[in-house]
């Protein structure tokens, strides 16, 4: 009975290991797509566009949440002159949330 126990405590550890993963990978892949989209909307060189979409990346290992990533955006945003929004940058960031999880989970 304890040998049953344990197998099905791991089976639940591994689950929640690649749960996180696969959550870990739908965020780097949404931070991904919305730094490239703002990075043509900023007017960014082609070749620096990847550059600043891997930026927006790193910025969201900066706190829990995504605080840290519209904090970045709106302030390039101000930075550049932009005519985007907060709202607007949320909508986006929620669009391409549930892409990224299309993506990833091949849905």
């Amino acid at each position: 009975m304890a040998d049953s126990f344990s197998d099905r405590q791991k089976g639940f550890e591994a689950k929640f290991s690649i749960d996180q993963e696969t959550e870990f990978k739908i965020s780097v892949r949404r931070n991904k797509l919305l730094g490239l989209w703002l990075a043509k909307k900023l007017g960014i060189l082609e070749s620096e566009v990847n550059d600043y979409a891997n930026s927006v990346i790193q910025s969201d290992l900066e706190e829990p949440g995504d605080e840290d990533v519209i904090r970045k955006c709106m302030s390039d945003i101000q930075e550049r002159g932009a005519k985007i929004t907060d709202g607007e940058l949320r909508d986006k960031l929620a669009s391409f949330s549930k892409e990224a999880h299309k993506q990833i989970m091949g849905e």
